[in-house]
C-alpha cells in the first residue's frame, strides 16, 4: 500500500444524495482515516443537461451531517483544485489530443443517424452493435480515413468524438481489493467515446485525469463501475501512468433481496433513502431525510456500515471511531446487500439511549407546543423514564403525554379490565394513604402503598392497574410511582378523585 492514501467521493450534482452514496462515501472516509490519510470531495459535472441547482449543497450538508466532512475540495484546502469538473474543462483536450498523437485514441465522425442505423440493423439480425476492432474500419473515423481527409473534417468544423482503441485479441488481467483477479477478453469491449462533440470530456476521461492529477491512490466506487473497470485500467497503461487500487462496493438492494435500491422502494414502504430531506428545485416535490425524520447520524453511520462490510466479530454497535479502527476493505463483501428498514431502526433505538436526557429534551421541547410553557429540566426527568422504548424524538408524546396533562377519557379496554366492584373504595383508601405521606417520594410511596396492599392481603392487580388508568387513561407508561412522584401529590389525588367519580 502506498504510503500516502489518497481516496475520493465523486458525486454528480443532479439532484438529492442516495444512500448508496452515502455508503460509498463512508466507506472511503473510513479508509482514509484508518490509513491516516486525505478525504476528498470533487464534484462530476461534466454532464450540464443534468446539473440540478442546490445538489452540490446538498452533498456538503449531508457528509457534514454525517460527521464525515472532506479534506479537501470546493472552498476547502484546494491543494489540487479546482473540485469540480466543469472547472476543470480546459484540461482534457490536451490528454485526449496526446491520446491520439501515441495511437490510443482516433477521430470518429460518425453521425447520430448513422450509428442508429447500424443499432437497428445489428438488432433485426439478433446481435448487439458494437463500435470495436471488427467494424471501425468500415466506419468514418480516422483510422479508415487518409490522414489528408481526417484533417479536411477537422478543418470543415466537422462534428466529431474521440473514441479510445480497444486492442484486438488481448486478455487483460485486472485487480480487484474486494473481487480479487479479474480477466477480460479485449474483443468485448467497445471504442468508448472519451471526448464529446460539445467539447467536453465524457467521464471516463475527466476521471481518469483527474484521479492522475489529484493523486488518488485507491479508487474506492459502487458495484456498477465494474464494467468500466478495462477501460480506466487501460487508459491509465496507454498514458503511461500508475493506476491507482481498485476496490468495487456491492450494490445496496431493496429490503427483499431483489434488485437494487431505490427512491421508489422507501416511497412504498415508508422509510427515506436520503440522508436529508431534499425538494425538487422544479417540481417543489419534497423528500423524506433520515435526518428529519429523527435517526441520529451515528446510527445512519453504523447501519450502513454494515451493509457490504463486516468486522468478523458479534459486535455491533461501533462509533465512528472503533468503525475507522476496525474498517478493512478486504472485509467488505462481493454480494449485495440487503436493506432492512427495521435494523436502522434498531441503532436509532440503541444511539437515543446513548443521549444525553438534557439535548433529546430540548428537541422534545421544540418539536411539541404543549410543553412551550414548561420547565426543560423536567421535561429532562420525563425523559430519562420514557427513552428506553422510544426510537425517536417523535415518540416522546404518546409516551409521556400523562405527565403534563391529567387524562380526559380511559381507554376501555384497559377500564374493562381494571375497574372491578369496590375499586372506587379501594382508590379513596389509596387516597387517605397519600395525604398521609408528608416526604413525597418514590420510595415512601412504595413503602407505604405496598405495605398497605400485603398486609391487607389484597391483590397488586386490584390496586396498580386502576392506579395506572388513574394517572395515565390506559395501562400502559413506566412505573406508576415514578409517575406519582413526577406529577406530584395534589395532581396524583385529583387524577384518583376524577377516576372514582366516573365509577
Amino acid at each position: 500500500m502506498t504510503n500516502n492514501v489518497r481516496v475520493r467521493f465523486a458525486p454528480s450534482p443532479t439532484g438529492p444524495l442516495h444512500i448508496g452514496g452515502v455508503r460509498t462515501a463512508l466507506f472511503n472516509y473510513l479508509f482514509a482515516k484508518k490509513h491516516n490519510g486525505t478525504f476528498i470531495l470533487r464534484i462530476e459535472d461534466t454532464d450540464q443537461n443534468r446539473y440540478v441547482e442546490g445538489a452540490e449543497h446538498y452533498i456538503i450538508d449531508a457528509l457534514n451531517w454525517c460527521n464525515m466532512p472532506f479534506d479537501e475540495g470546493p472552498g476547502k484546502n484546494e491543494r489540487f483544485g479546482p473540485y469540480r469538473q466543469s472547472e476543470r474543462k480546459h484540461l482534457y483536450k490536451q490528454y485526449a489530443d496526446e491520446l491520439i498523437a501515441n495511437g490510443n485514441a482516433y477521430y470518429a465522425f460518425d453521425t447520430a443517424e448513422t450509428l442508429d442505423f447500424h443499432r437497428k440493423d445489428h438488432e433485426a439480425k439478433g446481435k448487439t452493435f458494437i463500435y470495436n476492432w471488427h467494424n471501425r474500419l468500415k466506419l468514418s473515423n480516422s483510422l479508415s480515413l487518409s490522414a489528408e481527409e481526417t484533417q479536411a473534417k477537422l478543418d470543415a468544423g466537422d462534428d466529431y468524438v474521440i473514441r479510445f482503441k480497444s486492442p484486438q485479441d488481448e486478455t487483460l488481467h485486472l485487480t480487484d481489493i474486494i473481487r480479487g483477479d479479474i480477466k477480460i477478453d479485449t474483443n468485448v469491449l467497445d471504442d468508448k467515446v472519451l471526448f464529446k462533440s460539445d467539447g467536453m470530456p465524457t467521464y471516463h476521461l475527466a476521471n481518469i485525469v483527474d484521479d492522475h492529477l489529484m493523486e488518488i491512490s485507491h479508487v474506492i466506487r459502487g458495484e456498477e463501475w465494474l464494467p468500466s473497470l478495462a477501460l480506466h485500467y487501460q487508459l491509465y497503461k496507454a498514458f503511461g501512468w500508475e493506476a491507482p487500487e481498485f476496490a468495487h462496493l456491492p450494490l445496496i438492494l431493496k429490503p427483499t433481496g431483489k434488485g437494487k435500491l431505490s427512491k421508489r422502494d422507501g416511497d412504498k414502504l415508508g422509510f427515506p433513502v436520503f440522508p436529508l430531506q431534499w425538494t425538487d428545485p422544479k417540481t417543489n416535490e419534497v423528500s423524506r431525510g433520515y435526518k428529519e425524520d429523527g435517526y441520529f447520524p451515528d446510527a445512519m453511520i453504523n447501519f450502513l456500515a454494515f451493509l457490504g462490510w463486516n468486522p468478523g466479530t458479534e459486535q455491533e454497535i461501533f462509533n465512528l471511531e472503533e468503525l475507522i479502527e476496525a474498517f478493512d476493505l478486504e472485509k467488505v463483501n462481493k454480494s449485495g446487500a440487503r436493506f432492512d428498514p427495521d435494523k436502522i431502526k434498531w441503532f436509532n433505538h440503541h444511539y437515543m439511549q446513548e443521549q444525553y436526557n438534557e439535548d433529546l429534551a430540548e428537541a422534545f421541547k421544540n418539536s411539541q407546543v404543549e410543553l412551550s410553557e414548561i420547565d426543560v429540566e423536567y421535561i429532562a426527568l420525563v425523559v430519562g423514564l420514557i427513552k428506553e422504548r422510544a426510537t425517536f424524538v417523535s415518540d416522546f408524546w404518546n409516551l409521556s403525554h400523562f405527565f403534563f396533562t391529567a387524562p380526559t377519557s380511559y381507554d376501555e379496554k384497559a377500564s374493562k379490565k381494571a375497574l372491578k366492584e369496590g375499586t372506587d373504595a379501594i382508590m379513596n383508601q389509596v387516597i387517605s394513604i397519600i395525604n398521609t405521606i408528608e416526604d413525597f417520594t418514590v420510595e415512601n410511596l412504595q413503602t407505604e402503598i405496598k405495605g398497605w396492599i400485603t398486609s391487607n392481603d389484597i391483590s397488586f392487580g386490584k390496586v396498580m392497574m386502576p392506579l395506572r388508568l388513574a394517572l395515565v387513561g390506559a395501562l400502559q407508561g413506566p412505573d406508576v410511582f415514578d409517575i406519582m412522584y413526577m406529577i406530584g401529590k395534589n395532581e396524583t389525588v385529583k387524577r384518583i378523585e376524577n377516576i372514582v367519580k366516573t365509577l
